[in-house]
């Protein structure tokens, strides 16, 4: 089985290189290795993916050997830990706001003793059962190792839990939705703010050893979330790229415009 560069990097204790992608575009699996980021973030919530589009990203993940964290658009057992026989190296689940809730994402998508996740053995993850059943047990145990389960708090009630969540057996990490967290905070009545939460976060990760991250905007904001402890960090994207690039190539034309 193909071990998770993310999962590498957190046993180290070093930060996690992602960046995110919400079309269908082979080559930024390329690019993204090609300059070292550890994981690619794919965004299914807000983003429309076909199965075979999904599968296809997968497949170059692994020839280029860069992970994948595939964030659903569903909760249904079944097609999470699907999207892990197609070769995900981890899940990221929006909007879990309760312990409960992350002890079900877990009990979905581990194999027993952690979780009651089905078996296959066929995907691409079992190497499409190559090794036949002597390699059963050995893919069981590796599976569990190298796949990694991440929730998003994104709600005041969230935080509210933030401990109990993070110290879930089987947690992967916590991942701060900034967005949607600061929009509930400033339309509920509370005394909270986004930057008290993100500390709330950093100290309940420490506490129980669970890895923690956040999107960063600037080279600023991507060292003060590495001075709070944050490795599950992302910076960089195909949405942003496009619009950067593209407003760069405006900005040439302006300046190089001849009026007739």
């Amino acid at each position: 089985m193909r071990k998770s560069k993310t999962l590498a990097r957190l046993r180290n204790n070093e930060t996690v290189r992602m960046c995110c992608l919400g079309h269908f575009v082979p080559a930024f699996v390329k690019f993204a290795a090609h300059y070292g980021y550890d994981c690619i973030w794919l965004d299914m919530e807000h983003r429309n993916f076909s199965d075979r589009d999904v599968q296809t990203l997968l497949v170059h993940a692994h020839l280029h050997d860069i992970d994948i964290m595939v964030r659903p658009p569903t909760l249904e057992k079944t097609r999470l830990y699907r999207y892990l026989e197609d070769g995900a190296a981890g899940l990221m689940i929006p909007h879990v706001n309760t312990a409960q809730k992350t002890a079900t994402l877990v009990d979905a998508v581990k194999f027993p003793p952690l979780g009651d996740r089905g078996l296959d053995g066929a995907g691409l993850d079992a190497d499409y059962f190559v090794n036949g059943m002597a390699g059963v047990e050995t893919f069981l145990d590796e599976a569990n190792a190298e796949t990694f389960l991440v929730v998003q708090v994104e709600t005041p009630e969230a935080i509210a839990n933030i401990d109990a969540i993070a110290s879930t057996p089987g947690l992967g990490g916590i991942f701060v939705g900034p967005g949607d967290l600061g929009l509930r905070i400033r339309r509920t009545d509370t005394e909270l703010t986004l930057d008290a939460a993100v500390e709330l976060v950093a100290a309940a990760c420490s506490r129980h050893s669970v890895a923690w991250g956040m999107p960063c905007g600037s080279p600023e904001d991507l060292a003060n979330r590495q001075n709070q402890g944050g490795q599950l960090l992302v910076h960089g994207g195909d949405f942003a790229g496009m619009r950067d690039n593209l407003r760069h190539g405006a900005e040439i034309f302006d300046r190089t415009r001849r009026d007739s």
